[in-house]
């Protein structure tokens, strides 16, 4: 195990080495362990304060990281930039150091394009407390360890020549960033699964993550391939990972965007292609999913769903890089 992490940012899973990854995988185990059994933790960061800074609403992420603080003995406070200065043009430099000076974390999720990761790092650059990314344009780097958290659970630690698809789905509702697959593919090779990305044209990811990806996969034994054909994908996965993603590297005019998607509306997640998969595939999905349109309910319902487990190891993960990061006693 990596111990001395304290004081490390996570902004990325890439800057992380597989070691470090794995231990913040181990501390999670024994987190979540102690959380089944009614066991307390909260003498790890006791006193201690994370602030947390959304740009766009949250579900899962907000509260899995207030409820671990506080379950960890700390405080967490949440902020969006009309309730700081940062609403009335406050430099990044001033209010990172000043909420360094104040507490001992900072987490952002901010994922205006071009913006946020650069936002994250502007932050880290300043800041004299860990930077923790709850999302940004590039990466969600707390979903993806959930979900290897998750499929680790389904199929034991060692996941070499695990076949793991994500794939685009049509959704009409609104236009979610790419930071979910992109995690996906940086992340999942790494521990030599053989990763599928699936997509329409014009559904393309960013160009230097897919480099960063077929890096992974060289040096983690896995693979990656990217095909346009959602049953290809399916076939024989032990992992599918059905989810809508906006065209970003291609248009964000509104019209172009729906006309886009109207036309693979077919591109979902059904008992059928659920069956092309392998015997004992798990279906995955980050939340908030798209019912009826990304997926049937008999899929997001039955047996093969996994949904709560990775937002339940959210929760169990987050704290543990909280713990290893921030000074916590374990």
């Amino acid at each position: 195990m990596i111990t001395r992490l304290s004081g490390k940012d996570f902004i990325t899973t890439q800057d992380w080495t597989r070691e470090e990854l794995e231990t913040a995988l181990e501390v999670a185990y024994r987190l979540k362990a102690e959380f089944a059994i009614g066991m307390p933790h909260d003498h790890i960061l006791r006193a201690k304060t994370l602030y947390m800074l959304f740009f766009e609403e949250s579900t899962r992420t907000r509260n899995s990281f207030e409820t671990g603080m506080t379950q960890l003995g700390g405080h967490a406070i949440f902020l969006t930039p009309k309730v700081t200065q940062l609403g009335h043009g406050e430099s990044i430099k001033d209010t990172a150091i000043v909420l360094s000076r104040y507490g001992h974390g900072i987490a952002i999720r901010d994922c205006r394009k071009g913006i946020g990761r650069r936002h994250l790092y502007e932050v880290a650059r300043w800041a004299d407390v860990p930077v923790f990314s709850m999302q940004d344009d590039v990466d969600h780097p707390c979903q993806a360890m959930a979900d290897l958290m998750t499929i680790q659970e389904k199929f034991g630690r060692n996941l070499h020549g695990l076949h793991f698809t994500i794939s685009w789905t049509y959704a009409p509702k609104y236009v979610r960033p790419m930071s979910v697959p992109q995690a996906l593919v940086m992340l999942m090779p790494r521990f030599g699964m053989n990763v599928t990305l699936a997509h329409p044209k014009g559904y393309e990811l960013m160009p230097e993550v897919l480099e960063i990806a077929q890096r992974n996969a060289e040096a983690g034994g896995g693979s990656l391939r990217i095909v346009d054909d959602m049953d290809e994908a399916f076939r024989d996965a032990h992992v599918v990972y059905p989810k809508s993603w906006g065209p970003l590297m291609t248009t964000e005019d509104p019209a172009e965007v729906e006309a886009m998607a109207a036309r693979y509306k077919d591109w979902r997640a059904t008992a059928a292609r659920m069956a092309l998969a392998h015997r004992d595939a798990i279906y995955m999905h980050c939340m908030p999913v798209d019912r009826g349109h990304e997926v049937d309910d008999e899929v997001i319902d039955g047996p093969q769903s996994v949904i709560y487990d990775q937002a339940e190891n959210r929760l169990h993960v987050q704290k543990a890089l909280m713990a290893l990061t921030m000074g916590g006693r374990l």
